[in-house]
């Protein structure tokens, strides 16, 4: 018999749950049973399986101990192969071990009490997986658990219930888990053993017009067949729009549909051609649609929230049931943070600061914090939000796109965060914690905050009269602006570009071309698969296409002018995030000094994904005609170096000349200190000053405590430069700097021009106050050789 408590039972059925219950049975089969017992909707009747049930079973077959050792058997969640192993030994030893007898005979005594209900005899039953978490209802795992259809007899249902047990321990749900940090023990799964729809016609339906949010809105859409095709995007459906005021159809998209997933009488599925009468003919009838648009008000009525809900169109009787029905995500979670941003609206004179950091790129901004830790989380992070985390690398850059601003434990002004940030002209803060205060101790995921990026201060809550002053500087739509004019200058301003799809906007500042293009914003943005994985997949072509036309966007929209392409520079930390990284790098302590930059290049276990580099530039120059796109090589320590990487270049069919140039990143003292020597490989440098002062002062930027003793206006560093610029222009090379000096110091830009530097690359932001301090300088020095009596710069610069 079936237990009478609800605690202690094996079973309940579907008129006993409510949404409440999730703890005992899950969401997926609360929410049947809240549809069931509490609201005038057709849901199909059946039972579930309690959490108490599954804990019951992994007890009494012992499998918990033999799980657990399993899971700590697993020594890297992120290596698949690994995972896959334990998890599949997992759910074998589930799916063949003996179900207790009774809690066996409870199962079947419930499907032949449905059986005597519904007036069949073995009864076709869907049975849906519900997972829920131990001490958090809401943690339903949606959608990592399985679904059975067309199961039939009371042998084949507890035998699908325990294949259900088993799906908890796919690789996806165990990785997910353990990314959350729930015990296995904590996690229970619940069966819905549901009354099968013979389903002519399926589909999905949501409260809200998911295309933009729309409340007033429901969307339905339509197939034949199962609903699974819908999901799996196996077949576009008919798309229905009704107001919910009016309750009318207000837009209607029917679409030719060829195959359907269709039941078998004697149980499962197969696919099939839609009959030629019926693949042009709309699906749902328009008074069905309005039907389940009822149904959808009533579901959103009652919940309170927007709905995402599944239907299905019986065959036999042509009547229409729901059978799911949960939360809507992504708009319920927009339309939570905007009432809470007006709820968190503060007067600036009543404005708390949160905390203070480093006024890396200016500007201001109001939204929801998200903190991330950790890189494997930037999926999470949505549009619009506040980024707070400790510190930003090249594979942080899809998330940074992203974001309204963006605020950083660690870094200084030349950290990454900080240049990409500035190129992207998104507001940022980096080096809260220098400033006594850790952001991400203080900001917590969904607080309200405003960020002011100009003097680095974030305060709680959304401060609207700080946004609007700013909102009231800007230009009005129509309002005549007066043209911009910049002197002619002898020094070229150049620009420094990664995201390809800046080109565009970027193009019509008054730059003299773009005298650094990181390479490493294609890989993160587009690519993120590691070059030798796609090798080994057999699909190095994919290495080639997406460089070249990443590239080839950017060399378009400045053309003809100039564009350096620095090659990749990734550190083995950074190649390693890249997806089958973990197999080809290595795991390096200092990984800033380890293999990176030409190193790799000529290295037998990198040359043929370097030779990828050079057939993308390959196919921007000769296939596409954009020979205006010249290369950098970064980070080469030995002269030997630069000769095996320039050979390598060379053999690729890119052969230096009047319309190609190879220049090199001078960031090593070494660079400087043989410059005579490399200049018989190159045809010019680019100082990349953020290293190369790091390297010459000893001094890692980007750590906090010694910081402050980093600075690109060292005289060590000057003489370095002022060298480099004598030796290169006396066998008629060429010197750019693309490095955060000439951006931050007007009078570091004077010093390079007084060296006779060629060339300086600024971020986007200033190019234009760059030009007109280079138009100055020059003139400045005009005049003051003219009449003798400029200011004199008593430095000794010379390196003797």
């Amino acid at each position: 018999m079936l237990k009478s408590s609800r605690d202690t039972a094996n079973v309940l059925w579907f008129n006993e749950l409510h949404r409440k219950d999730v703890n005992l049975v899950g969401g997926k089969s609360s929410s049947l049973g809240e549809m069931t017992s509490s609201m005038d909707v057709p849901v199909p009747y059946g039972f579930a399986t309690t959490a108490r049930a599954y804990q019951y079973f992994m007890q009494q077959t012992g499998l918990n101990d033999k799980v657990n050792s399993l899971l700590e058997s697993i020594k890297d969640y992120e290596d698949s192969n690994e995972l896959h192993a334990a998890c599949e030994q997992i759910r074998n030893l589930i799916v063949d071990a003996k179900m207790p007898d009774d809690l066996a005979s409870d199962i079947k005594e419930a499907y032949a009490q449905l059986a005597e209900k519904m007036g069949q005899v073995d009864p076709f039953v869907a049975i849906r997986s519900s997972a829920t978490a131990e001490d958090l209802p809401n943690a339903s795992f949606a959608g990592q658990q399985e679904s059975y259809l067309n199961i039939k007899g009371a042998a084949d249902v507890v035998d699908r219930v325990q294949q259900c047990y088993s799906s908890l321990f796919t690789d996806r749900a165990t990785y997910y888990r353990h990314k959350q940090g729930f015990p296995h023990e904590k996690v229970a799964l619940s069966a819905a053993v549901q009354m099968m729809v013979f389903s002519k016609a399926s589909g999905i339906m949501f409260s809200v017009n998911v295309a933009d949010g729309d409340e007033s809105k429901i969307v339905i859409d339509a197939i034949y067949g199962l609903g699974e095709y819908i999901v799996l995007g196996k077949v576009t459906p008919d798309h229905f729009v009704v107001d919910k005021q009016s309750m009318k159809i207000v837009e209607k998209n029917i679409i030719k549909q060829q195959v359907e997933l269709m039941r078998v009488p004697d149980g499962g599925t197969i696919e099939q051609e839609v009959p030629q009468v019926l693949q042009n003919k709309q699906v749902l009838t328009d008074a069905q649609v309005i039907e389940l648009a009822g149904y959808a008000k009533e579901i959103e009525r009652h919940y309170g929230c927007f709905m995402d809900m599944e239907y299905a169109l019986d065959a036999n009787t042509n009547r229409l049931w729901i059978v799911q029905a949960r939360p809507e995500t992504v708009w319920s979670q927009r339309k939570k943070h905007k009432q809470t941003e007006n709820q968190d609206v503060v007067a600036e004179k009543d404005a708390q600061i949160a905390i203070r950091g480093l006024p890396a790129s200016p500007g201001l901004a109001s939204g929801v914090v998200h903190v991330i830790d950790d890189p494997k989380d930037i999926n999470e992070f949505k549009e619009g939000e506040i980024l707070v985390t400790l510190m930003t690398s090249p594979d942080w850059v899809p998330a940074m796109k992203k974001a309204a601003a963006i605020v950083t434990n660690s870094g200084g002004m030349t950290c990454h965060a900080a240049i990409v940030s500035r190129e992207m002209q998104i507001p940022c803060i980096v080096g809260t914690k220098s400033q006594n205060v850790a952001a991400t101790e203080v900001l917590k995921t969904g607080d309200v905050v405003t960020v002011d990026a100009k003097n680095g201060i974030v305060y709680m809550g959304k401060v609207e009269s700080i946004l609007k002053k700013s909102a009231a500087s800007a230009p009005m739509s129509g309002q005549a602006i007066v043209s911009e004019t910049f002197a002619p200058t002898a020094t070229g301003v150049m620009m420094n570009l990664g995201d390809p799809d800046l080109a565009d906007k970027y193009s019509t500042l008054p730059a003299d071309g773009i005298g650094l293009m990181r390479e490493e914003f294609l890989w993160t943005s587009f690519i993120h698969e590691h070059p030798l994985y796609l090798i080994e997949q057999g699909h190095p072509e994919k290495v080639v296409d997406m460089l070249a036309s990443g590239i080839s966007k950017v060399v378009r929209a400045m053309a003809p002018r100039s564009v350096v392409l620095r090659l990749s520079d990734f550190k083995s930390s950074e190649y390693r995030n890249l997806k089958g990284g973990d197999k080809f790098e290595p795991h390096e302590p200092a990984d800033l000094l380890g293999w990176r930059g030409a190193s790799r290049y000529y290295d037998p276990k990198y040359i043929e994904a370097f030779k990828l580099e050079l057939a993308a530039v390959k196919k921007v120059r000769n296939e596409f005609g954009l020979k205006n796109l010249n290369i950098m090589i970064p980070f080469v320590r030995t002269v030997d170096e630069a000769r095996k990487v320039t050979d390598i270049i060379r053999n690729e069919g890119l052969v230096r000349g009047a319309d190609f140039k190879v220049y090199m990143m001078a960031e090593i003292p070494s660079n400087i200190i043989l410059a005579d020597q490399f200049n018989q490989f190159i045809d010019g440098y680019s100082i990349g000053s953020n290293d190369l002062a790091m390297l010459i002062l000893g001094c890692d930027r980007n750590n906090d405590t010694v910081a402050s003793l980093f600075d690109e206006r060292n005289l060590a560093v000057k003489r370095a430069i002022r060298h480099l610029i004598k030796v290169a222009h006396k066998d008629g090379k060429t010197v750019s700097i693309c490095g955060q000096a000439p951006s931050e110091y007007p009078d570091f830009t004077n010093f390079l021009i007084q060296s006779g530097i060629d060339y300086v690359s600024v971020n986007p932001d200033m190019v234009k106050e760059t030009k007109r301090n280079v138009a100055h300088f020059e003139q400045r020095i005009m005049l003051d050789k003219a009449t003798g009596r400029g200011l004199e710069d008593t430095t000794d610069y010379d390196w003797k």
